[in-house]
């Protein structure tokens, strides 16, 4: 018996980012009766408060229950919340738990997560580079800074060349996406992938226009080409153009993730560990990908122990693309805060072979950063795209 005595939210922040989103960091820390200390990752984005309020919510099921039940732990939260399926709050706060727990299991066997998932396919997980654009505006800019990426290592970068263009976008506005794109293209060569960001901001029409616009440039995938709920518009996207379609990063459940599955709309499935139900729910959309042929590049773009943990789920991917990055281009506190292991070289990093997620979070950064949760103001460029690109 391992029974949970505690948990708690703990929200840092420092200033903000130019991954806005993450500028707020939700680290979720589980204690055990014997003293044994885990953690999860939860979203923050917007909603700073919701989602501290929501681990608070969920954290009265599991106290008292023993750790090692984690998938009755699901089933019965799942039982308790009539919205569970549809509540994002729900969703990252159960996953942030979920975390923890496959934690503390690995550690209490003195394995790797990835022993207790079945053992490792890589020891080196291929990343693709994220939120390196920070201030970029014109084409100039995104040549240089992806010549840097790719010097750090990096040999596959991903962006948003769509500035303030919502749900539909003027011929202006594209000519000048495709001069980013083609900027870039040329700045890291053809061995180098490129991945076009839409940020799910476009309807099926404009969508369209730039995927037949930007298709010489070879990307690797167009990631939320379309609203993500917008079904009809990924059917649409889907009959007209010719590009891998990547998406996921929203999704909330299993279930949900089958439906694009199940019609062919998605190439590169993109799950996040911080609510797609932790690990528990990761290794299920893993399987549903391996069954329908399907890539999985796991969305990773909020803080170290997330990363962590999708280092350890990208080492048992079996059709694993990529796994996200934003490590290189966090403050420096969130790399100290798992005292900063990561180190790219050749496109990959090496997975940890420690106990556990591999890395521990150390409590002085943590207290240091720590901070009261907040409501968070929104401002004329949006908290999801990168600072000063809109």
């Amino acid at each position: 018996m391992g029974e949970i005595s505690e948990i708690e939210p703990v929200v840092l922040y420092e200033q903000d980012i130019d991954a806005r989103w993450a500028s707020f960091s939700i680290l979720v820390r589980v204690v055990t009766k014997n003293g044994a200390v885990a953690y999860g990752e939860a979203v923050p984005t917007l909603r700073v408060l919701p989602v501290y309020s929501a681990v608070k919510q969920v954290a009265r099921l599991f106290v008292g229950r023993d750790y090692h039940d984690v998938l009755p732990a699901h089933r019965e939260w799942y039982r308790q919340d009539f919205f569970a399926s549809r509540s994002f709050e729900s969703a990252t706060a159960l996953s942030a738990i979920d975390m923890a727990l496959w934690d503390l299991k690995a550690r209490e066997f003195g394995a790797p997560l990835h022993d207790l998932l079945g053992g490792a396919l890589r020891r080196r997980v291929r990343v693709y580079a994220n939120g390196w654009y920070g201030g970029c505006r014109d084409p100039e800019c995104f040549a240089e800074k992806a010549r840097r990426v790719v010097a750090m290592g990096y040999d596959a970068l991903k962006f948003d060349p769509f500035t303030d263009s919502f749900i539909s976008i003027t011929p202006q506005a594209l000519k000048k996406a495709e001069a980013i794109v083609a900027a870039v293209r040329d700045a890291v060569g053809d061995e180098v992938d490129i991945l076009i960001e839409h940020h799910g901001r476009f309807d099926a029409n404009a969508a369209v226009d730039i995927a037949k616009r930007l298709e010489k440039y070879s990307p690797y995938f167009m990631e939320e080409p379309v609203h993500h709920e917008d079904i009809e518009g990924y059917r649409k996207y889907r009959s007209l153009t010719r590009l891998r379609v990547a998406m996921g990063e929203r999704l909330i459940g299993v279930k949900e993730a089958l439906q694009y599955l199940r019609e062919g709309l998605v190439d590169v499935i993109q799950p996040d560990a911080c609510n797609i139900g932790g690990v528990t729910g990761s290794l299920k959309v893993s399987t549903l990908a391996e069954a329908f042929s399907v890539e999985v590049s796991y969305h990773n773009a909020y803080g170290p122990v997330q990363f962590a943990v999708e280092v350890q789920l990208s080492a048992v991917t079996p059709t694993l693309y990529r796994l996200e990055s934003f490590y290189d281009f966090w403050p420096q506190w969130k790399r100290d805060l798992i005292g900063d292991p990561f180190h790219v070289s050749e496109g990959a990093v090496e997975v940890p072979r420690g106990p556990g997620i591999g890395v521990t979070v150390n409590e002085k950064v943590l207290e240091r950063y720590k901070a009261e949760p907040r409501e968070v103001e929104p401002t004329e460029e949006p908290v999801w795209v990168v600072r000063g690109t809109w």
